[in-house]
């Protein structure tokens, strides 16, 4: 497998692993209207302007497109991968890629943690710093756990 930065010819494919991984994975863990909401918040103009930052990056098996990542700045704004590539090592390929570049210029990275990826990120080094509630229509809450996670060790020791 290999890791590219995105290109705009990649937005279908990321969209697909986007909406097929919410789909499959977040009604197991909220109300459906918590996994509607995720599907909106990445249209494809969404995909297109992280493409734009550079910031994007894909996971590809062969031709298929089996995950995707991005951060801005020392955030990690997502890290999706197909559930039938779960459990593999693709999200930890990812995160290696993301984690690599943030060090360059940050001591830390810190992520917004869904239900489903919050014991994943912790087994990475992780940790709880706060809770966030992203309140939907209907009294329906987002509930996620705010996680950070030092990346260089001469600031752990200073």
């Amino acid at each position: 497998m290999e890791y590219l930065t995105a290109d705009l010819d990649m937005a279908d494919g990321i969209y697909h692993v986007l909406h097929t991984t919410i789909n499959m994975v977040y009604p197991k863990y909220y109300p459906i209207a918590v996994a509607e909401f995720f599907c909106r918040h990445h249209s494809k103009e969404h995909i297109l302007e992280g493409i734009a930052s550079g910031n994007m990056g894909i996971l590809l098996d062969g031709d298929v497109i089996a995950g995707t990542g991005c951060f801005d700045g020392n955030h990690i704004t997502g890290v999706y991968v197909l559930p039938e590539y779960q459990k593999q090592g693709c999200g930890s390929k990812i995160m290696d890629v993301l984690e690599a570049e943030i060090v360059k210029k940050y001591q830390e990275a810190i992520l917004d943690a869904s239900l489903p990826a919050a014991c994943f990120y912790e087994h990475r080094g992780y940790r709880t710093i706060g809770h966030g509630i992203y309140e939907l229509e209907n009294d329906v809450k987002l509930v996620y756990e705010i996680m950070e996670k030092p990346l260089r060790v001469d600031w752990l020791q200073g």
